[in-house]
């Protein structure tokens, strides 16, 4: 499993208080919405905000992309990644 898809899934466990989950209960390919992990709206507010403090990644809400980052831990871990490189090319 890659490690940064383990640090998410302990971060959404952590910020959203999920007490009955943990981190090999939380499949990297599942939805994290709906019919997957069943998280909503309120959830992504609070998850992108863990992700922002965490990762100094930051996650429009406006963008057209985001139900696909938000689409499974794996999607969120790549995302992360890519902006994560994209921001250490830019530093001079």
């Amino acid at each position: 499993m890659n490690g940064l898809e383990n640090e998410l899934k302990q971060l959404i466990i952590d910020s959203l208080d999920l007490e009955d989950i943990g981190v090999a209960d939380i499949d990297s390919q599942e939805a994290l919405f709906n019919e997957g992990l069943g998280l909503d709206s309120i959830d992504a507010l609070e998850l992108g905000l863990a992700i922002r403090k965490k990762y100094n990644v930051r996650i429009d809400a406006e963008k057209d992309d985001v139900v696909k980052i938000f689409a499974s831990v794996a999607t969120l871990a790549s995302y992360i990644e890519s902006e994560s490189a994209r921001g250490q090319n830019e530093r001079p």
